[in-house]
């Protein structure tokens, strides 16, 4: 997937499967030699928000997982879920761009920040002021990269619906960065037809698509795919699902856009779990992949996924 000329390659990594900053996470290090390896794939940042925000993950000094198993956090492995309440902790993007950390990759990658504002102005102007932020630093950033625009997190306090109304301001406002442009959405609540409307946005470069999806929403048989219809997360706002049961959902999604006149370039992710599901995305229209859950519920998946999506021929 080409944007502006940067080559970002045809798999992401999801928003945080690698950290902050592409540290990884304690069990990545006992999986590595069974096939936990992300070489191949662009890394993109765990989200960050203007300022500290400290959600439902406690965090050390150096900003990762303070606990093994965080109780924000729940999987079924032999289901291929997981639900995570884990409401974007994080330090703020002045302590992370502060570390340097993002300024000396070598490799194009992205950056992905949200607004938590409680108001559309307000979340506007957060956006504002972390784009000024990174501005700042941009000349001290060895790689090219771009920004990926979280417009969809369920762990939030705010109607999401009403953050995809305001993709045109978001984008407008971002563009001064002049980098690469990509907003996410969940297909819980960006409808196809809003999310047309990007085709003619000359600053939305991408769409990633899609985020987690919020425990209730009808489009999931809970009882199936969870095993019950309450959320173990109940007390942090139910939680947003990950896993197997989203990738067939999110292709139809991609499908249904893409029939709806839509050419811009969509990167996809939810449920890959096996190196076929990349290429269910690629017939449903994605122009690359990223992947999340599969590297806690199949590690050593991994690997093969990234060298399916690296060797496909992908249409757009």
């Amino acid at each position: 997937m080409k944007l502006r000329g940067i080559e970002f390659g045809n798999i992401l990594g999801a928003s945080g499967v690698q950290g902050f900053f592409g540290e990884g996470y304690w069990f990545h290090s006992l999986f590595k030699p069974f096939g936990l390896d992300f070489s191949g794939m662009t890394f993109v940042s765990k989200t960050a928000t203007r300022w500290p925000h400290k959600g439902n993950m406690p965090l050390t000094e150096d900003y990762k997982p303070r606990e093994f198993f965080p109780g924000c956090v729940r999987v079924k492995p032999w289901r291929g879920a997981i639900l995570n309440a884990v409401g974007l902790s994080n330090p703020g993007l002045e302590a992370m761009l502060a570390t340097g950390f993002w300024q000396e990759r070598t490799e194009p990658f992205f950056i992905s920040v949200m607004s938590l504002a409680d108001t559309p102005e307000g979340r506007v102007e957060e956006l504002r002021q972390m784009v000024d932020l990174i501005g700042e630093q941009k000349d001290r950033f060895s790689a090219p990269f771009g920004l990926q625009i979280n417009l969809s997190c369920p762990n939030t306090k705010h109607d999401p619906r009403q953050l995809v109304g305001e993709s045109e301001k978001a984008l407008a406002v971002a563009s001064k960065i002049c980098v690469p442009l990509m907003p996410k959405y969940s297909i819980a609540s960006a409808s196809v037809a809003a999310i047309r409307e990007l085709e003619y946005n000359p600053f939305c470069d991408a769409i990633c698509v899609s985020n987690t999806v919020p425990f209730g929403s009808p489009c999931i048989d809970w009882q199936k795919v969870w095993g019950s219809k309450k959320s173990p997360l109940e007390k942090y706002g139910g939680g947003g699902l990950s896993g197997s049961a989203l990738c067939l959902l999110v292709c139809d999604w991609i499908a249904y856009l893409r029939d709806a006149g839509f050419t811009k370039p969509i990167n996809g992710g939810g449920g890959i779990m096996h190196p076929d599901d990349v290429f269910v995305y690629l017939e449903a229209g994605a122009s690359s992949v990223f992947i999340g859950s599969v590297a806690s519920l199949r590690p050593w998946r991994v690997k093969a996924v990234i060298n399916q999506a690296n060797v496909l021929k992908w249409k757009r």
